[in-house]
């Protein structure tokens, strides 16, 4: 079972000052994904931290895979896993599935922002949870959930500031067998959050902000 298959890239800005808004470094090319070496350069197999975060499934790198630029997540039901553990509870696992982390933390700074783009096509059958969001590296919050894919047949845009002061957008997801455009914008206010852009297929979705977030480090 295909859960989510996606061409993706990332591009990042910073602003040295607010004389030069429009400087722009690339930290994650568009090239990315065309072969296995470029995609080891930048990103590391599972998520950050393990193969278990959340939900019942177990990532493992052998369910990543590329082709034609496009990288592959894919899941299959499993039995007699040993439970994953998250906050002192124990989850049952049954799925195997893939994800890949970024080697790099992302932090928004001072008079500057982030921006993370890319083409998916993903499912929101149920039993799957495909995901492209921001965690803290020291701490929890911030999260930032770019594109979340839901089993109601929507995509949800949220930003955690605690959990429960949370900002949340849920939107129809239609055409889920296209590839559709992902945009997210993160920009610091002032001199402590984070304004937060998100955009589908080009258009502003909704606007968010991250409390305390300016500073802190993320995985992607």
């Amino acid at each position: 079972m295909q859960i989510l298959s996606f061409p993706l890239f990332f591009l990042a800005f910073i602003a040295a000052t607010p004389l030069n808004p429009r400087a722009v470094q690339t930290l994650i090319p568009k090239s990315v994904f065309d072969s296995t070496t470029n995609l080891e350069q930048y990103f590391t197999y599972n998520y950050p931290w393990g193969t278990d975060h959340n939900g019942a499934a177990r990532m493992a790198p052998s369910h990543v895979s590329l082709s034609a630029g496009t990288l592959t997540l894919t899941a299959q039901p499993v039995t007699g896993q040993k439970p994953a553990t998250h906050g002192g509870k124990q989850i049952p696992i049954h799925y195997l599935s893939g994800a890949v982390g970024a080697k790099q933390h992302f932090t928004v700074p001072a008079n500057g922002g982030l921006a993370f783009s890319g083409s998916f096509q993903a499912t929101t059958i149920k039993g799957t949870w495909p995901a492209f969001w921001l965690t803290g590296v020291n701490g929890w919050p911030p999260e930032i959930d770019m594109a979340e894919w839901k089993v109601s047949g929507k995509i949800s845009f949220n930003t955690f500031n605690t959990s429960s002061q949370v900002a949340a957008k849920d939107v129809s997801y239609r055409s889920p067998e296209n590839f559709h455009d992902i945009r997210t914008e993160l920009r610091h206010v002032n001199g402590k959050d984070v304004q937060v852009k998100f955009y589908m297929d080009g258009k502003l979705v909704t606007t968010q902000v991250g409390k305390g977030f300016m500073g802190k480090a993320m995985y992607l």
